[in-house]
């Protein structure tokens, strides 16, 4: 896959500092983020979550943590557990080596030392049932759910006849049908652990709704055609990793393709698949988006955003591109180096 280094600030205070650390390095890639101080119970536990799986990415070779030195996620003990996964890593802070400048020289060595290291890996050609692919359908227009979701849903389907692994996002646009969502688990447990998503969201803002108020006024099939057939086999919580060895898994997190693409590269999906009538044109810092549309102002208009226009491919040349691209090959947010990172958040921050 990438073979990138992760420079990850543990805290938005030292973002500024690892954005310029990463600068300096064609392999690096930075992961800015609002979080890391100020926040408490599960908003800091997924955070961290997050962070560490991220830097368990199949694309991640290697993390360089910065930190600033009073955050509440510390640098230094953050790094410690990313260790402890196996993962090559170096730690800096702001406070720790004198400030900004000093930081930023230190991290571009810290950097470089593990770029040498990723670079001397050798890499092995690609096959379906190795990949952990991520898909996020991001809204519901009428384009997607008749036209680009039901591909995907076939691609999926085809992935998992493979052998492969699949995690998909979307949780709120199953509240207004909790018994079919519940009825796609494959156990009981992961049945219940649906329906409570399903609650949980119901009871949310209508504000903070739109995908879950459209998806009211549809059928349940067609709210989730990204699915295929398949029954849920594992639910993940956001920031969590997927550990089925194969198979279909759903993880908690919103439509939203900033925090969606976070939570399944956390979740181990080495390329994400994401469908957009908007045509939403970033991707992500960590793991290669591949863009379909069904829509066709969209894959007219930004021919040179979109990967591939539903309309006229079937599910075949989606497995052609994600073996390409698996293989090294960009996408096309990739060869115009647009990315975007969020994380979702549990509740406000204080």
């Amino acid at each position: 896959m990438r073979n990138r280094i992760l420079v990850a600030p543990s805290v938005i205070c030292s973002h500024i500092v690892a954005e310029r650390i990463a600068k300096a390095s064609e392999r690096a890639v930075c992961t800015p983020h609002d979080h890391g101080c100020a926040q408490i119970g599960a908003d800091h536990e997924q955070t961290e979550r997050t962070l560490l799986n991220l830097a368990r990415n199949p694309n991640v070779a290697g993390a360089t943590v910065v930190g600033l030195g009073c955050e509440h996620l510390q640098s230094g003990p953050f790094a410690d557990r990313i260790a402890a996964e196996g993962v090559p890593v170096r730690e800096t802070a702001i406070q720790d080596v004198g400030g900004s400048d000093a930081c930023i020289e230190e991290g571009i060595d810290a950097t470089a030392e593990l770029t040498r290291t990723a670079l001397s890996d050798d890499g092995t050609d690609a096959t379906l049932a190795d990949l952990t692919v991520g898909v996020v359908s991001s809204d519901l227009d009428r384009s997607t759910r008749e036209i680009a979701d039901p591909v995907v849903g076939e691609t999926v389907d085809a992935l998992l006849d493979a052998g492969a692994r699949v995690v998909v996002a979307g949780t709120e646009r199953l509240a207004a049908h909790p018994d079919a969502a519940a009825a796609r688990g494959a156990t009981a447990t992961v049945a219940e652990e649906i329906r409570t998503a399903c609650e949980r969201d119901a009871a949310r803002p209508g504000s903070a709704q739109r995908i879950a108020r459209h998806a009211a006024n549809a059928e349940f099939e067609a709210v989730v055609g990204t699915w295929g057939g398949a029954r849920i086999d594992e639910f993940v919580p956001y920031g969590g990793q997927v550990t089925i060895n194969e198979g279909l898994a759903l993880i908690d997190a919103p439509s939203r393709f900033e925090e969606a693409a976070t939570a399944l590269a956390a979740a181990g999906a080495s390329i994400v698949v994401h469908v957009t009538a908007d045509g939403i044109p970033t991707g992500h810092p960590v793991v290669p988006v591949l863009k379909v549309t069904g829509d066709g102002t969209t894959a007219t208009a930004l021919v040179a955003d979109i990967d591939l226009d539903a309309r006229a491919v079937e599910s075949e040349a989606i497995l052609d591109e994600l073996v390409r691209v698996a293989d090294g090959g960009p996408t096309a947010a990739e060869e115009h180096g647009l990315t975007t990172f969020a994380i979702n958040r549990v509740g406000p921050s204080l």
